[in-house]
């Protein structure tokens, strides 16, 4: 629901519905008041696993003191959040009046307060309580999640007070890796290219159906959480409020990943027909009943294999650092990032549409930087020796290769080349990390003329998306990642070479990986029509967020 800045809208008009004042509901419903005794008895992982259950669902009573349980026991740093500090900052707001003009708080995106079932006065609450947020922590300067948030939980507050409590507490919390809300636009698109990365890694084809669309794909990721706090139905909501309270963030990426799988299910029969990719992912949010249920959709999202808390920060931060890059600051309420324009791309291996598409695989820190070209055999001639010089200082780096039969493939270097000169041994160390990957943009298919065009990229299996040792017991060699010396440069090493290049790059070989669990890129030995290499512009490096492996 929008209400217009203009409109008058009433203040005293819900203080909270204390309904049923005068009766015991525990004797009315005794199971329910076992349940609460459990709760208050349980410790983190037994929340964890109740709420993913739905164990206090029902009632509403219930779940009402479930949260005020959860959310009183949320560590948060020293700021006044005590109950009167609500009628103050309202008392200093709006005075005596009945009645206000007061325009929305800027850090909302669009006006817009989700109904969820409230009525007029619970819509004139939220407002009150948005203001009042406003007021008191004036460092906030774009939460788009907020009304949302707030909307929900003043069905299960008290008053406004409460809620108002309850939100600052969620505010306030000071665990940085088990974030709750994000209250800059800094932060705010860090966590969409957060989720931009997941969703590359975990729902592989989605960005191909929409990067090819010639459509922006920074944007349609940056509605990722709207569709969780803005267009998930009010029953689905609830249930990822009832995790979302435990475990943070996290839960936010599964959920929208759980999303994104069955929409690309869904869009994938009709995707001639799409002409706005973000309105049809609303519409289709909207509609999720249609194609699952909430206990299949949180089953789903559990089922997801999701990075460690810790490597999830990692990315964030460095997703925040090419922002600060990229000249957004911590105090910038909103811009725009420009998208790359490939119009004017040109390469002797891959069409500007190609590396469109290569540029959508790329971490998304990276894709917000133009493509360079380092190397080329066409200009640079045919030698590692000579690729080696202009390629060394340069992290990372697509290698894009032709053969003579007109099959494209390639892969993303995470890391800097040079690091090939950090190992004594006789045979070529490996090292790098778990965000490289390879890639076959262009294959002759064998039994057809036409080449099957555009397929995606083989990706490491490693648990996170930085990390540069995975923990795999059975499948030590899946670190094995990029090695190379005077006589060859080889991606991936673990069952087989992704590609291997020979010192003249004339020519090489590829075979299935099991490091990327890639099948060969191309025929199996290959001689090279065109090799180029691509750095990225103006982006800075990110090693200090994580060793190297060998």
């Amino acid at each position: 629901m929008t209400i217009s800045e203009s409109d008058k809208w009433e203040i005293s008009s819900c203080s909270g519905m204390k309904y049923g004042q005068f009766v015991d509901w525990e004797k009315i419903d005794p199971e329910a008041s076992e349940r609460y005794q459990r709760i208050l008895k349980s410790d983190h992982q037994e929340l964890k696993t109740m709420g993913r259950s739905g164990f206090w669902a029902m009632p509403h009573t219930l779940r009402a003191k479930a949260y005020y349980h959860i959310i009183h026991g949320i560590n948060c740093r020293s700021i006044k959040l005590d109950r009167d500090r609500y009628q103050d900052v309202a008392k200093k707001l709006f005075g005596e009046q009945k009645m206000s003009t007061h325009p929305f708080p800027e850090y909302m995106d669009d006006g817009v307060i989700p109904r969820y079932c409230l009525n007029k006065a619970g819509l004139n609450s939220v407002k009150k309580v948005l203001l009042c947020i406003g007021k008191h922590l004036p460092d906030i300067n774009f939460c788009p999640i907020l009304p949302a948030l707030v909307a929900l939980l003043l069905h299960f507050s008290e008053d406004e007070a409460e809620c108002f409590h309850s939100i600052c507490r969620l505010i306030a919390y000071n665990d940085p890796n088990k974030r709750y809300i994000d209250q800059t636009f800094l932060t705010y698109r860090a966590s969409c290219m957060t989720f931009g990365d997941l969703a590359n890694k975990y729902c592989r084809g989605i960005r191909k159906l929409i990067a090819s669309s010639h459509q922006n794909l920074f944007e349609f990721y940056s509605d990722w959480i709207m569709w969780i706090f803005a267009d998930l139905p009010f029953t689905y909501a609830m249930r990822v409020l009832d995790v979302y309270l435990l475990e943070g963030y996290k839960i936010l990426y599964r959920v929208a990943l759980a999303l994104l799988s069955l929409y690309k299910v869904s869009v994938s029969s009709r995707v001639a027909d799409v002409e706005d990719f973000r309105r049809d992912m609303k519409s289709f949010v909207e509609n999720v009943a249609r194609h699952c249920t909430v206990e299949k959709l949180l089953e789903r999202a559990f089922s997801i294999q999701l990075a460690t808390r810790r490597e999830l920060n990692l990315l964030f931060n460095a997703n925040k650092d090419s922002l600060i890059q990229k000249g957004i600051s911590i105090h910038q309420k909103r811009q725009s990032c420009q998208v790359v324009d490939f119009d004017s791309f040109s390469s002797s291996v891959v069409t500007g549409t190609e590396m469109r598409i290569v540029w959508a695989w790329i971490p998304e820190r990276f894709a917000l930087f133009k493509p360079k070209r380092l190397f080329s055999t066409n200009e640079h001639g045919r030698s590692l020796a000579s690729f080696y010089s202009r390629v060394e200082g340069h992290e990372p780096a697509i290698l894009l290769l032709k053969t003579v039969d007109e099959e494209v493939c390639g892969a993303f270097l995470s890391t800097d080349l040079i690091q090939r000169k950090n190992y004594d041994s006789e045979e070529p160390a490996y090292f790098g990390t778990g965000e490289s990957f390879v890639f076959t943009v262009r294959e002759i298919a064998d039994f057809a003329n036409d080449p099957s065009y555009l397929t995606i990229p083989f990706t490491t299996s490693s648990p996170g998306p930085l990390s540069p040792s995975p923990k795999r017991v059975k499948e030590q060699g899946a670190s094995m990642f990029i090695a190379g010396d005077h006589e060859r440069l080889v991606i991936g090493g673990d069952g087989g070479h992704a590609l291997c290049l020979q010192a003249d790059l004339e020519g090489g070989y590829t075979e299935r990986c099991d490091t990327f669990e890639s099948a060969p890129l191309c025929k199996r030995h290959f001689k090279i029509r065109s090799l180029e290499v691509w750095g990225i512009q103006n982006s800075i490096s990110f090693s200090h967020y994580f060793s190297y492996s060998h």
